[in-house]
């Protein structure tokens, strides 16, 4: 049995997946969590990263091994291979100044064009050009600029800070891979390259950016395992899911998730699709929503029952809750772009107005909001024929009933797994067949 080893580094814990590579079997798993905030010493992740390797059995018989991680996060190191400073998460807003500056230069529909996004304050692009006006010094050391995974990835490797990593600080020996590189805002998924005159623009001056592997190409670490290039988390799940052209997948968290498996890429000067590259070669058109889970949670809470009930309230209610309609912006929303906008509950009669009725606008409202992504996938000429369904809100036996008829194409709920994990798992084993 060739066993291969997938990561899923997330914003709250580190996840880790040892797998049969010919089988897909897991045969054994690992975790360690990670601190609380919008700014981490990647030290943490690093710490958290051997302790779940050491929970799930270590590496000594693993063949081949990669990282999913979040996106868009920034790792500044300088000429001696040392973290500059904490590293900025996806979820840090202090760059939403920086990002606003950066349309302003360039014009959204140029970076559309050039980069698939519009940067905003999770990319990573806005978080370097916020260093270079918030922090000049620190801007002024940056050698090197990476993302999660791929210091991770180069730590794992063997590399690292001058006198504290077995094979040193080679700045070179970064590596990352397409579908990570297409949320910095300075590499092009239609051309495969980084747009060095974006990223000197945020930064200030020029820096190595990890080399982009292929879907396939393979590293090796110090002991001489392959190692895939890793992948942003939602390109994992997906390779997790397997998703194929045509897909998309849906996911159901605090927040909401749409992205597709699409054959060409997505420009959209509006800023509401990101136009991202998945791990297999494809591309990842994405949506977010930001009211997604929490708009069951709080309706629940509101009707005093649990979850389970509050499916079984809501499949109790006719289709279209005789009426009652909410529109679930509870904390403004990103698709469409109505920051300041509140939830509204509209078509109360005396008739209307029931617990059933209230629990089936609620999820029908909530897959509505989810709905307005793949509208925005559709009319950017993404081919849809499959949802598939996860993420905690998907556990909900009414959200997966009524999920098709909302969402309009057929739906599937895949068992719950740790997708992330598993899809670097799957490019590992990828990179032992080449």
């Amino acid at each position: 049995m060739t066993l291969v080893l997938g990561v899923d580094s997330s914003t709250q814990s580190c996840k880790v997946v040892v797998v049969d590579s010919s089988t897909g079997a897991v045969v054994r798993t690992g975790r360690a969590s990670h601190p609380d905030g919008t700014s981490v010493d990647p030290e943490a992740w690093w710490t958290a990263l051997q302790a779940a390797i050491a929970d799930a059995g270590g590496l000594d018989d693993i063949a081949a091994w990669a990282i999913g991680g979040q996106q868009h996060g920034m790792v500044a190191l300088d000429a001696d291979g040392r973290v500059i400073r904490d590293a900025l998460l996806w979820n840090d807003t202090r760059s939403a100044d920086a990002a606003t500056a950066l349309v302003a230069e360039f014009g959204a529909q140029e970076l559309a064009d050039r980069t698939g996004l519009v940067p905003v304050a999770s990319f990573t692009i806005s978080k370097v050009r916020w260093l270079r006006d918030n922090e000049p010094d620190n801007a002024a050391r940056v050698a090197a600029i990476a993302l999660p995974h791929d210091w991770l990835t180069w730590r794992l490797r063997g590399f690292g800070p001058e006198g504290a990593s077995p094979r040193g600080p080679v700045l070179d020996e970064l590596v990352t891979d397409r579908s990570d590189a297409s949320g910095t805002g300075y590499w092009n998924p239609a051309t495969g390259e980084y747009d060095r005159e974006l990223f000197i623009a945020a930064l200030g001056h020029d820096a190595v950016l990890p080399r982009v592997l292929g879907a396939h190409e393979p590293v090796t670490d110090a002991a001489g395992r392959l190692v895939g290039g890793g992948a942003g988390d939602n390109a994992a799940a997906a390779l997790g899911l397997g998703a194929g052209p045509g897909d998309v997948v849906v996911s159901i968290g605090t927040s909401g998730t749409v992205f597709a498996v699409s054959e060409t890429p997505s420009a959209d000067a509006s800023g509401i699709i990101a136009g991202f590259a998945s791990a297999d070669g494809h591309f990842l058109p994405l949506v977010c929503t930001l009211n997604a889970a929490r708009v069951l949670d709080v309706t629940a809470s509101l009707l005093g029952v649990d979850h389970d009930e509050l499916s079984r309230l809501a499949l109790a209610a006719p289709s279209g809750a005789a009426g009652l309609a909410l529109v679930p912006y509870f904390e403004g929303e990103r698709t469409p772009n109505l920051p300041d906008a509140t939830a509204t509950l509209s078509g109360m009669t005396l008739a209307s107005t029931t617990r059933e009725n209230l629990a089936r606008a609620a999820v029908e409202g909530m897959l509505s909001g989810l709905g307005a992504g793949l509208d925005a996938l559709r009319a950017e000429g993404v081919p849809l024929r499959r949802a598939l369904l996860i993420g905690g809100g998907a556990q909900s036996e009414a959200v997966r009933a009524i999920a098709p008829e909302v969402l309009g194409i057929p739906v599937e709920v895949p068992a719950s797994e740790e997708y992330v994990a598993l899809g670097a798992a799957r490019q590992a084993a990828s990179v032992l067949a080449v």
